[in-house]
């Protein structure tokens, strides 16, 4: 069988302080012939600077998730796309897991169980509730890696251009033809800043009333200015 070659397929903005730890695993793959490609959103603290030794395509877009991984994935050359969140860490053999699991049974996407990077208990409670949510709806949202075969997403026509809930909208297409794979041996550690700099019950609250408003018709243009506040306002 021939290999799969996955791109590793990065959106970033003004990540500098995050962006090498999370760089940092991925080259393992890289020698072993996968890609990995940063789409810099337009960043002020020098992130592109520091990561032009650790890619193997540097892109630059205006910001917005998915206008960056759109754009990202027209320069992949791999069979796997892997989007993958600047603030999230992967383990040096994903490649493997990725592979296994896109060969069983003939499976088209899946995504990763995740762990939040706090140690505080309350966060093992809530990466277990977006795992077990994730499993029982078939959504996967953008910080749990979620991986699609190139040709599948393609297919799609790739992220709808909307600035917010692009992860969910696009799992809602891909569920109509299979259901996602989890690879959950292979947890990516995932930040949980926002819970603690916005607070634990706050952000739950948030992201509830986000989904909520979406799965009754809200458009992300209206949501965008409820997630991301300040930038409203400017």
């Amino acid at each position: 069988m021939k290999p799969v070659k996955i791109s590793i397929i990065i959106p970033c903005l003004n990540e500098a302080e995050q962006i090498l730890t999370t760089l940092s695993p991925l080259q393992a793959l890289r020698k072993r012939g996968h890609e990995i490609i940063l789409v810099d959103g337009g960043s002020e603290d020098g992130t592109p600077t520091l990561c032009t030794q650790l890619v193997d395509k540097l892109l630059h877009t205006g910001p917005g998730r998915s206008l960056q991984m759109n754009q990202g994935a027209r320069h992949a050359t791999g069979d796997v796309l892997c989007f993958l969140h600047a603030d999230t860490l992967c383990r040096n053999d994903m490649d493997k897991a990725i592979s296994d699991k896109l060969c069983e049974s003939k499976n088209i996407w899946g995504r990763f169980n995740i762990r939040l990077s706090s140690n505080y208990w309350p966060f093992r409670v809530i990466e277990w509730f977006i795992n077990m949510r994730s499993t029982l709806t078939g959504i996967a949202t953008g910080d749990q890696c979620i991986f699609i075969c190139r040709n599948i997403f393609q297919k799609l026509s790739g992220y709808a251009d909307i600035p917010l809930m692009e992860d969910i909208e696009l799992s809602k297409r891909l569920r109509k033809i299979s259901r996602p794979v989890c690879i959950k041996r292979h947890k990516i550690i995932t930040s949980s800043r926002r819970w603690e700099e916005n607070g634990i019950i706050n952000t739950i609250l948030l992201m509830w009333s986000l989904r909520l408003r979406y799965f009754l018709g809200s458009s992300p243009s209206s949501l965008v200015k409820t997630y991301y506040p300040h930038a409203s306002k400017k």
